[in-house]
């Protein structure tokens, strides 16, 4: 059946609607736009997000980051991967309460699989997204000076069990003079958690603590988690009890009261070390659904939960009347 002149009109009109309503969304951005142009950006992805299935989506929305003036500067995690590959190279996975033992036979593992595969599978999303990026360690430049982390007494089935993690390391020097070269030369750092000391050891360092020292370091504007949930819930079994944005001073309220557990626990310090420490803004978003980078950006409502201290919250929330 042939469309009448009426619904030409009416397509006509729906499309001009549709024009219009992409050209305004595009206005809205603009003042954020002006406000992050030269901004530095730490984003951590976590293993859960480096995979194939969200490695692409990733890439685009931080290229498009890249592409408005905002210095990027991504540090992965892998925990997903070191463990499917351990298993697959017959590596034990050792743990103790809940914490992963680096043996020097995982040490290995964990750099071919840090600095190799999602490293390089990072860098080659970016550039299939027209951004250019530098993998790298944070042994490379002096980036990230660390220590062996002495052993310590933890709680696993009751008991007190004190725990060698061997070649984990606790990050004692960052040097930021690597990354503010490629940074300067329009490059985007990937960094892999690792660093390293003058005796020519290498060190397993937890990814969330990397990515908070080296916003510290830089003092980034914003220091920004992608993780697989969604921020922090009140109930970690409800969606619907989002924390949309806290102060500080109400988090350590909630790591009190044992209110954020497990996983959730080490990415809230971490954010709440670099609130105090001079980043403006931390974020924990679900980097696995679509769009949810530039929407906690670019919407004044966000999509995630939004760590600052008292006086940005104040800002905020005069930002949103």
């Amino acid at each position: 059946m042939r469309c009448s002149s009426n619904c030409w009109e009416a397509r006509a009109k729906a499309s001009e609607v549709t024009t219009m309503n992409r050209v305004n969304n595009l206005k809205e951005i603009l003042p954020y736009v002006r406000t992050f142009q030269g901004a530095t950006f730490v984003i951590k992805i976590g293993g859960e997000v480096c995979g194939e299935k969200y490695l692409d989506e990733i890439a685009q929305q931080l290229s498009l980051l890249h592409h408005i003036g905002i210095a990027v500067v991504v540090v992965h995690g892998g925990g997903p991967q070191m463990d499917a590959w351990s298993k697959r190279m017959g590596i034990e996975r050792k743990v103790v309460a809940g914490r992963r033992i680096t043996d020097l036979e995982t040490l290995q593992a964990t750099k071919m699989i840090f600095a190799g595969l999602i490293s390089t599978d990072l860098v080659t999303a970016l550039r299939k997204q027209g951004a250019p990026a530098v993998g790298l360690t944070g042994a490379d430049g002096y980036l990230l000076t660390a220590e062996r982390r002495a052993p310590i007494d933890v709680q696993e089935n009751g008991k007190k069990v004190k725990v060698d993690f061997q070649h984990v390391g606790d990050i004692t020097k960052v040097n930021t003079t690597l990354l503010l070269g490629l940074i300067e030369q329009g490059l985007i750092p990937v960094v892999a958690s690792l660093g390293a000391d003058d005796e020519g050891n290498t060190y397993n360092i937890n990814a969330d603590t990397v990515a908070s020292k080296l916003a510290i370091a830089l003092q980034a504007e914003k220091y920004i988690i992608l993780t697989d949930v969604a921020g922090i819930l009140r109930n970690k079994d409800d969606a619907k009890t989002l924390v949309s944005y806290a102060d500080i001073d109400a988090l350590q309220t909630m790591l009190d009261k044992g209110s954020i557990t497990d996983g959730m626990r080490p990415k809230v310090t971490t954010c709440m070390d670099a609130v105090k420490n001079g980043v403006h803004r931390t974020h924990i978003i679900d980097g696995t659904r679509e769009g949810t980078l530039l929407q906690e950006l670019f919407v004044n409502e966000g999509c995630g939960t939004m760590i600052v201290d008292k006086k940005e919250k104040k800002a905020y929330e005069k930002e949103l009347k």
